[in-house]
């Protein structure tokens, strides 16, 4: 219970029958759960109202859903889904800092990571479950309109466990510049671990050498190759140049 008590000149005001002093209980409002506008009625809100939830990426503010409780959440689609999404994971993961850039032209609805993930799942999943596989062919570390690598091929030097690359420097054909620099990326899914250079040589170089870790040596790896602008903006596709097996 709270006193509310009124100033003396607030009392004074008041015709004198009705001088009393004022009692009323005040029942505390439960603000749990509330959301929290930040930038007036018409601006956007972050934490939950009923069963939606307010929130911002990038600065764009949106407004989802609270998702609906699953009453068997091991439902074979799930099941299915659930294992193609663990197994793209741990093929990616490794290059999470290349795929950024390199699937950056595709980040508007999502981060790049994601989508690289989402590509991978609906496009490089062969088999039935449980017995997934990741093709790695159809695997792509960028996407773009940017000219792609010419007859590129990766080799494993003799000793010392780096992989070489090379390619025809095709600058001046359509989008193709000589300052394009390469997206090199060779994964070791045994070891779930990567090697990638984000801005690689020259196209004009055409060719460029990778070092992988001494224990590498014995392992079977796959190569692939991409070319980004020289300021950042435009990305070419991917290409996979096979198996290699570190020296």
């Amino acid at each position: 219970m709270y006193t509310i008590l009124l100033s003396s000149d607030e009392v004074k005001a008041i015709p004198k029958p009705y001088q009393v002093q004022v009692k009323a209980i005040i029942h505390p409002l439960n603000f749990k759960n509330m959301g929290k506008i930040r930038k007036g009625i018409l601006g956007g809100f972050s934490g939950k109202v009923g069963t939606v939830v307010g929130a911002s990426w990038r600065g764009i503010a949106y407004m989802r859903s609270l998702p609906l409780k699953v009453r068997n959440p091991r439902t074979q689609p799930q099941l299915e889904q659930r294992s193609k999404f663990a197994l793209t994971l741990d093929f990616l993961k490794p290059i999470t800092g290349l795929l950024r850039i390199g699937w950056k032209l595709y980040s508007h609805k999502q981060s790049p990571f994601n989508a690289a993930i989402s590509y991978t799942i609906a496009n490089a999943i062969t088999g039935s479950y449980p017995s997934y596989a990741i093709n790695p062919s159809k695997v792509m570390i960028s996407r773009g309109a940017l000219s792609p690598a010419v007859d590129a091929a990766a080799t494993a030097a003799s000793s010392g466990g780096s992989i070489y690359f090379d390619w025809v420097d095709n600058s001046g054909s359509s989008t193709a510049k000589v300052t394009d620099k390469a997206l090199v990326a060779v994964i070791n899914p045994t070891k779930s671990e990567a090697v990638f250079d984000t801005a690689g040589a020259t196209r004009t170089d055409a060719s460029q050498s990778v070092n992988t870790p001494a224990n590498w040596v014995g392992d079977t790896v796959h190569a692939y190759m991409g070319f980004i602008s020289e300021d950042g903006k435009d990305v070419a596709n991917s290409v996979y140049l096979g198996t290699v097996t570190v020296t």
